[in-house]
């Protein structure tokens, strides 16, 4: 997919990948976007157009990831965007994965079927998922944005570098990589195959969600963090 660019309709970007529909909402766009621009959005919205590009660029485009410019902004834009995302989370596509799983359990009466197996593994996964989001929300978002305010002044990418120890692996990404394999390559028994579709569907849009964010988490928002408690202990 090109890059989106300010001069499109957003109606147009949204025709050609839907899944951006979800990142719109967390900046409060909603479907009936009329004939509006990008631009013209953001403008009625109040956005940063050019750190709203970023982030639909990259969820859009997996080789698209401009780590100096992200680096560049206010942390708190960076931490908002994160919140609202682990809120989309918590608040829709894990319920909505979890009742489509317990539907999908309550129609399929085939005592060969493995679905109880995936749906605890796919409760092992929600449960360590929920609790980074409580440590983001609890400690890493707050301590970082403490640390930002007492520095009190922008950061620079020269300040933030990726230290040797910071990765992007992300071992919720790999269970739910383990749970769609699964599906995909254990299932068993007899089961409502329209349901059974829509709960991989929504497990693998939980996954590319999840993979395209975790790289503003992982290798801005984190190494920001780095940097910041490393200049607080220096002082």
């Amino acid at each position: 997919m090109a890059l989106i660019n300010k001069n499109q309709k957003l109606s147009d970007v949204i025709l050609e990948d839907p899944s951006i529909i979800t990142v719109l909402n967390r900046f409060n766009i909603f479907l009936g976007v009329g004939d509006k621009t990008v631009e013209q959005a953001c403008n009625e919205g109040k956005l940063n157009s050019e750190f709203f590009l970023i982030i639909l660029n990259t969820f859009t485009n997996e080789e698209y990831f401009p780590e100096k410019l992200l680096k560049n902004f206010d942390v708190k834009l960076i931490i908002g965007y994160l919140n609202n995302t682990n809120n989309y989370y918590k608040q829709f596509i894990i319920p909505n994965i979890e009742s489509h799983f317990n539907l999908l359990l309550k129609r399929s009466e085939d005592d060969n079927t493995n679905l109880e197996l995936l749906r605890k593994f796919f409760l092992e996964v929600k449960s360590e998922l929920l609790n980074r989001i409580a440590s983001d929300t609890n400690t890493l978002f707050k301590e970082t944005l403490l640390l930002d305010k007492n520095k009190g002044n922008r950061l620079s990418d020269d300040d933030i570098q990726i230290t040797n120890g910071e990765t992007t692996d992300d071992a919720i990404e790999d269970k739910i990589d383990d749970l769609v394999n699964m599906f995909i390559i254990h299932l068993t028994g007899k089961y409502d195959t329209n349901l059974c579709v829509a709960v991989l569907f929504a497990i693998i849009s939980l996954k590319k969600d999840l993979c395209q964010n975790n790289r503003i988490r992982n290798r801005i928002l984190m190494p920001i963090h780095h940097y910041l408690k490393s200049q607080q202990a220096n002082d």
